[in-house]
């Protein structure tokens, strides 16, 4: 099966392509970038109308390419999204959260309290309306660890994890951890250890729920 992988953050690349060699190993993966869509959101503070033809643009080129799948990468653009999958239905075409949030209800229930992590402000305004539509009763306490993006950016990996454990302790009292971003999914095992939770990551859940639409 040929995979494109559709990405806003350079810094999503290697998260999910290790969770490919772990868990789906046979995939064949194609990427696709476009790092200055994350530049221009946090610039322009919405998405646009723009933003959501740039990532149709790639979505259909992906799929002339002869991708049977299609997962995006980047998590504060789910309105643009969910046009690309309308577009191109009934080819699975995956938000980067969705398997995660799916993972969640799975491990902690419906009316649990999960504590949503992010290093990139506006996935804090998208994400929680995609928990609201799968779950009206989960409870978020969302967590901003901006610091640890910056430290990655410097590429300092050691810090983006510390930074990112530190800033974890906001929602060390909720039932589960939920990693917004690709990128944090580093971090996993550092958080798990400051807080004691459970710590759910986007690569993980979306090559798996991947694998179980494409590869049963």
């Amino acid at each position: 099966m040929r995979i494109a992988l559709i990405h806003a953050l350079k810094h999503s690349i290697l998260p999910i392509e290790a969770a490919f060699a772990a868990f789906w190993p046979e995939a064949r993966l194609a990427n696709l970038l476009d790092d200055s869509l994350s530049a221009d959101l946090a610039r322009e503070g919405a998405l646009t109308a723009g933003m959501t033809e740039r990532f149709v643009t790639m979505a259909r080129y992906a799929a002339g390419c002869g991708a049977d799948g299609i997962l995006f990468t980047c998590s504060a653009f789910g309105p643009c999204i969910e046009e690309c999958a309308r577009l191109l239905a009934p080819m699975p075409v995956l938000k980067p959260n969705e398997a995660m949030i799916e993972a969640v209800l799975a491990a902690a229930g419906s009316t649990a309290r999960v504590g949503l992590m992010a290093t990139f402000a506006p996935t804090l305004a998208s994400m929680p309306a995609e928990f609201a539509a799968a779950a009206p009763g989960v409870r978020l306490e969302t967590c901003l660890a901006a610091a640890a993006l910056a430290a990655l950016d410097r590429g300092d990996g050691e810090g983006h994890d510390r930074e990112a454990a530190k800033a974890a302790a906001a929602v060390a009292d909720c039932d589960v951890i939920a990693l917004a971003q690709f990128s944090l999914a580093r971090a996993a095992p550092s958080i798990a250890a400051a807080t004691g939770r459970q710590v759910l990551t986007t690569p993980d859940s979306a090559v798996r729920k991947l694998k179980r639409l494409l590869a049963p």
